[in-house]
């Protein structure tokens, strides 16, 4: 009897549709034994790309606070049949689960094709994931969902020169490297690869235990932490929460707000995150037990 498999996921330029396919390629590959479906969330009434002007920096609020828009409805085979195991593929959009993913998780579809279902989630973003991860665990968690592994793929290039190369793919539709800066995003090598993890999955699948698949996963270099990102992030989700709610708040004042933003970010980006950086380092020495400890959880699926 065949297995059921579903692929959801959202996509703007198309580099997280092929990370997903290529990691369900193995299941695709054994016809006979499953059954792959995929569903690809759809809004109502979609972004624009490449982003035009100050609207990428205007979806901040919306984005960080978790405001869902309308989506189009899933198609009846995904809302009429049983899985088996489903493949999660989502973005980060300020340090969040993307608005189209986050739509989807409030949209009441969800619960009840989540619900008692194995999942694996799949992000590929520029390298800020891991609170966005911490994020989506909640909503499987409160869905009932039971999340059995994890895959982040992520720009292996500095915080600096991926910074510019998301900014220039993301306002002209530009990937390809350009001057002294590289292509955007995740490598195509890496891309390419992404297969050896759904032989992975396949594998434990196959063997009915789920239960040492993040280990192997973790093992063949399906997740890396970077400490000094997480710090990162858990200073910019302060930050952004004032941001966010200060900019929902003053309705009438949202447009200055959002360039103020803009400034803000550019400079935190560039002036306070080397501030961050070096007391990073200054601090490893003092840390390092606790940094080891969180990059473990981290690694894993548990929510604390």
């Amino acid at each position: 009897m065949q297995k059921n498999i579903l692929v959801i996921y959202y996509t703007q330029t198309g580099q997280l549709g092929e990370i997903v396919k290529n990691i369900a390629k193995p299941f695709e590959d054994k016809k006979e034994e499953y059954n792959v479906t995929y569903y690809n969330i759809q809004l109502k009434e979609d972004f624009p790309f490449p982003w035009p002007g100050d609207v990428f920096f205007n979806t901040f609020p919306e984005s960080y606070l978790q405001i869902p828009k309308e989506i189009l409805p899933p198609p009846e085979d995904v809302l009429n049949k049983k899985f088996d195991l489903i493949l999660f593929g989502y973005q980060v959009w300020y340090l969040t689960p993307s608005i189209p993913v986050i739509s989807f998780l409030k949209s009441g579809y969800a619960e009840n094709i989540l619900k008692d279902t194995p999942v694996v989630t799949i992000s590929g973003t520029r390298n800020m994931w891991m609170l966005s991860q911490e994020k989506l665990k909640v909503y499987l968690k409160n869905m009932n969902a039971r999340l059995v592994g994890n895959i982040a793929l992520v720009d292996r290039h500095d915080n600096y020169t991926s910074v510019l190369t998301i900014l220039r793919w993301l306002t002209t539709g530009q990937k390809e490297k350009s001057g002294m800066l590289p292509a955007a995003g995740i490598s195509d090598e890496e891309i390419a690869g992404a297969g050896k993890y759904g032989e992975i999955i396949r594998k434990h699948m196959e063997q009915n235990d789920f239960t040492p698949l993040q280990p192997d996963l973790v093992k063949n270099g399906a997740v890396e932490i970077r400490p000094f990102l997480v710090r990162v992030e858990k200073v910019g989700n302060k930050i952004f929460t004032v941001w966010s709610n200060l900019i929902i708040r003053k309705k009438e004042k949202r447009p200055m707000l959002v360039k103020l933003f803009k400034v803000y970010l550019m400079a935190a980006i560039w002036v306070v995150s080397p501030v961050v950086l070096v007391f990073h380092i200054l601090l490893a020495p003092v840390l390092r037990f606790k940094r080891q400890k969180e990059k473990k959880y981290l690694q894993g699926i548990n929510l604390k």
